[in-house]
């Protein structure tokens, strides 16, 4: 028998930190990381020995880098899990820190991404690929767009409009990498990367931290945690490519797993009014929006050149900047949209607030592909 987080004790985020997205510095990721963490404590106006497990997501720092980083916190004894997940390392993380509480089994965890990926190479597997050397990601999501242009009878300028909406948000967003809003032909400028990607069309991969504080009812009454900041975590699903799937892999996964946590949350997509998804070129943004269910095939383009995607829109997309702006550090990203939907929800987003937001979705794919999907709603 399977069970899901509304089978369980119910779990709020009551504390959220960041260090901002950056180009790789000499900054070591323990500072990173200890910026973050210390930043969610304070918004949750808790102490550090009253957290008892914590889950460190990370995507290139090797064998348990949380144990120098947490110690500077004081070590007090408490569990300590390391997750490697691709770019879903901090949706993964988070995801097992919010059943570890709601199973009864910790009161306060502290879910943590920190990255400052380098030149590591992926392990071998000893068993060979023919597409290894043939098509790097960027020219795969160039292809999709391809594809996507001649199916549905748009231009690839339209697609680029996602990029345009994202660094506008970027802009408003202190923590965000890319923090220059940008002009359609800005976007289309300069060079390709890949047919019709450019640069600015694509996420930058640097460093960063990003972290949350997850709490029991229990703990939010024992700490005296202010209620009207606690936002709950409505459902989790995670789900990892099967054989049998039609069209791209990561799409056809996206589309069941939003089924699944939409279920759990007893919800449908017109009830989410706050959306960060895997946008780490423009053309997922679209296609991932269309296999939630919010809008048909082929018409997302539409509703964006409308507008229905932007703060105060029908729903906002990617309000932090999404991965194009906000950046994607790898081990933080999923934590980090955690925290800017916690922050929608709380009414704290300031410039780029979605005003009366109540619902949020967060998905992240990871290489493989993998999808997480967390729904959070304010009670």
């Amino acid at each position: 028998m399977s069970y899901s987080l509304k089978d369980l004790r119910p779990v709020y985020v009551v504390g959220i930190g960041w260090h901002r997205y950056q180009r790789l510095s000499e900054t070591p990721y323990v500072a990173l990381g200890l910026h973050a963490i210390r930043q969610s404590l304070a918004d949750a106006e808790i102490d550090w020995p009253v957290v008892d497990t914590s889950y460190v997501g990370t995507g290139y720092l090797g064998m348990a880098p949380g144990l120098p980083m947490l110690r500077y916190l004081g070590a007090i004894g408490r569990p300590l899990v390391h997750v490697e997940n691709a770019s879903a390392s901090g949706s993964a993380a988070f995801r097992h820190a919010c059943i570890e509480v709601a199973a009864g089994m910790a009161d306060i965890a502290l879910a943590v991404g920190v990255d400052k990926p380098d030149a590591a190479h992926r392990v071998a597997t000893g068993v060979s690929n023919l597409a290894d050397d043939a098509i790097a990601f960027f020219t795969h999501y160039a292809l999709l767009m391809d594809q996507y242009v001649q199916k549905h009878a748009v231009k690839p300028q339209d697609i680029a409009l996602v990029a345009v909406k994202n660094h506008r948000n970027g802009s408003l967003n202190p923590h965000a990498h890319r923090q220059q809003e940008r002009s359609l032909d800005e976007i289309l400028g300069g060079k390709r990367v890949a047919g019709s990607l450019t640069p600015l069309q694509c996420c930058p991969v640097g460093e960063g931290a990003a972290a949350v504080i997850i709490a029991s009812e229990t703990a939010i009454k024992r700490l005296s945690i202010d209620p009207s900041r606690a936002i709950r975590v409505a459902a989790s699903v995670a789900r990892s490519e099967c054989a049998g799937l039609d069209g791209p892999a990561d799409v056809r996964l996206t589309q069941d797993t939003m089924v699944e946590v939409l279920q759990q949350a007893g919800l449908k997509p017109q009830n989410v009014d706050v959306l960060e998804v895997h946008d780490a070129f423009t053309i997922e943004e679209l296609q991932y929006v269309e296999a939630m269910g919010f809008c048909n095939p082929g018409e997302a383009v539409h509703l964006l050149k409308e507008g229905a995607f932007e703060i105060g829109g029908q729903m906002a997309v990617s309000t932090s900047g999404g991965l194009i702006a906000m950046g994607h550090p790898v081990g933080p990203t999923g934590i980090g949209q955690i925290a800017e939907i916690t922050k929608q929800l709380r009414g704290e987003a300031g410039l780029r607030q979605h005003k009366g937001a109540k619902v949020g979705l967060a998905q992240m794919i990871g290489n493989g592909p993998m999808c997480y999907a967390h729904v959070l709603q304010r009670p």
